[in-house]
């Protein structure tokens, strides 16, 4: 790092602390503004922001040593969660946008009622706030020291503070994060988040390039992944038997990860976007903004960069190699002074947005749902802000702390989707059939949790990605049918209000809607048949483009063409829907 790279570096940090104090008035109205923006964030902006939030510092990183270790066909460790996320467009966005939260844990008081609300409510905030929240700012905190342990920055920290240098830029930068955060809330978030993921795109695009060119081009490229033995690293698909990516994984990624993953129907910050968006439709265009440019935009310049790693760094995948490290290391060995300025900025960049998204969200958890809920219900909406801030430092505080007790953002990436598995399906059927209830949620995400905590028990041995997925999803399904049989239906009342607020479709609240005498707004049946379109135009799209680079000719003509049919037969039903 040069001079011209710090001026690169202190120039985005200046302006993104411009914007947060330019917003920080409009924040201080209180917890709608604060958590939710006043319900007034346009599409464009929400949408980029959800995809600026799950794109991170640790996630070229994940990606670098995903594609090393497993080929691209690794991806679909991640990109399995497509298939829910395209049922947020045309399902959930609307649905959560109509609940009017601010918090997606907020709804389990209009979906239930009673104390076993109450209880799932407090446990729910308390559980995502403050482990698994602190985990993921955690790993996320893991990523950027393994950046700064790279390129050497601020090895040259005074001598006299204590411990790793490397914790102090850390929790420096996070302190930096929490300022913008607290003083704007959600505005601040948000706006910084476009701006941050337009540089933190810009950043993967010219670390890819330079590469490709040192490399001499793609053919050149694919060339040495050949002579080198890799050649299954540009497979898209797993083969049957593959021994970088089990086939019982892949269908395990397709088959239940996405349904039983405790995002299933949005969930977490995705919520607080979509609450935050200005009507129902705003809310499902900024579903599908975030699949464009989480999925179709963004992977591939990671995963050229990744291939690119493997042929100039062989032996990071020697044993005691760190294959996750060839992205910065590429950035090292190709950026010259001024680029590399600005994709260190661009790391900064990606760090911020998700760091700070993660603040905000998980100080609306300690607030709104165990502060305002359960202690102080009459607060003022300046105390409830104060308090938001609060929560902001004592969250990163623990984040922090846990930053440093993992050395493997893929690992610990695993273990969140690991511990996040079991309550998926409750969490969809709660919309669309009336006899799920509190105890079934609350037997679902204990269960989920202590089922995957116990299957990293030493006693388990060594058993797959796919099959810790498999038992942790089923183990609790075997537990939350039998309560949510043995234990009595929400009451009636609680039921015909949440109807009369959301008003999802499909047979499962037949009964309640003859009660109440109101239609629902969309059918069940069109919606689901235009997210299988979707999601076929998404996931073919995504792989064509990616066919498209690597020149796999074959390989782009049958997903473009897959992708074509996707997207017919979304065009038709719209026209249909037009024409109705």
């Amino acid at each position: 790092m040069r001079l011209t790279d710090w001026v690169v570096v202190a120039a985005y940090l200046g302006i993104t602390l411009a914007v947060g104090i330019w917003l920080a008035r409009r924040a201080s109205g209180g917890l709608v503004e604060f958590f939710v923006s006043g319900r007034s964030l346009p599409w464009w902006l929400a949408g980029t922001s959800m995809a600026a939030t799950t794109f991170s510092v640790d996630t070229p990183l994940y990606v670098t040593g995903l594609v090393a270790r497993r080929g691209i066909a690794g991806n679909w460790e991640w990109w399995a969660f497509a298939l829910s996320h395209v049922l947020l467009i045309y399902v959930f966005a609307r649905l959560w946008r109509r609940a009017e939260v601010v918090t997606d844990v907020e709804l389990t008081e209009m979906r239930y009622g009673g104390r076993p609300a109450a209880v799932l409510r407090a446990s729910r905030a308390f559980l995502f706030a403050v482990p698994i929240n602190c985990i993921a700012i955690g790993y996320v905190m893991l990523a950027m020291r393994k950046v700064i342990e790279v390129l050497g920055l601020f090895d040259q920290l005074p001598g006299w503070l204590p411990g790793d240098p490397r914790l102090w830029a850390v929790v420096a930068l996070s302190a930096f994060v929490l300022l913008y955060a607290g003083l704007a809330g959600l505005w601040g978030v948000v706006a910084t988040d476009f701006f941050q993921f337009v540089l933190a795109m810009l950043g993967a695009l010219i670390v890819a390039a330079f590469a490709l060119q040192e490399i001499g081009g793609v053919a050149e490229l694919k060339h040495q992944l050949a002579a080198a033995g890799r050649s299954e690293a540009l497979r898209m698909v797993p083969r049957p038997g593959s021994a970088e990516l089990p086939f019982g994984t892949f269908l395990a990624y397709l088959g239940i990860q996405w349904w039983a993953f405790r995002r299933s129907d949005g969930g977490g910050e995705f919520v607080q976007r979509l609450s935050a968006c200005r009507d129902e439709r705003e809310a499902e265009r900024a579903a599908w903004l975030f699949n464009i440019l989480h999925y179709v935009v963004r992977a591939w310049p990671w995963i050229i960069v990744a291939l690119a790693a493997v042929v100039v760094f062989p032996e990071l995948l020697e044993p005691g190699g760190d294959p996750e490290i060839g992205y910065p290391l590429l950035m090292l060995r190709y950026l010259p002074a001024g680029l590399l300025g600005l994709v260190v900025a661009s790391f900064l960049a990606a760090f911020m947005s998700t760091v700070s998204t993660q603040i905000n969200w998980g100080a609306s958890y300690l607030v709104n749902d165990l502060y305002a809920r359960f202690i102080e219900p009459e607060a003022s909406p300046r105390k409830l802000v104060a308090l938001g801030r609060a929560a902001s430092v004592v969250i990163v505080a623990l984040a922090g702390a846990a930053a440093f007790s993992a050395d493997d953002v893929g690992k610990v990436f695993r273990f969140m989707i690991a511990i996040g598995t079991g309550p998926g399906a409750v969490l969809i059927l709660r919309w669309f059939w009336w006899r799920i209830n509190a105890w079934a949620e609350l037997s679902a995400m204990i269960a989920g949790f202590a089922i995957a905590v116990t299957s990293y028990l030493p006693f388990w041995g060594e058993i797959g990605f796919g099959l810790r997925l498999t038992i942790t999803a089923g183990g609790a399904a075997m537990i939350w049918i039998p309560v949510m049989l043995l234990t009595a239906p929400e009451d009636e009342r609680t039921l015909c209000a949440f109807y009369e607020r959301v008003r999802p479709g499909g047979p499962g609240w037949k009964r309640i809607r003859e009660r109440v005498g109101v239609e629902a707004v969309t059918g069940l049946t069109g919606d689901l048949v235009r997210t299988a379109w979707a999601a076929l135009a998404l996931l073919s799209g995504t792989l064509a483009l990616g066919a498209l680079l690597l020149t796999e000719w074959q390989v782009l003509l049958l997903t473009g063409g897959l992708a074509a049919v996707g997207l017919t037969g979304l065009l038709r039903l719209r026209a249909r829907r037009v024409s109705a």
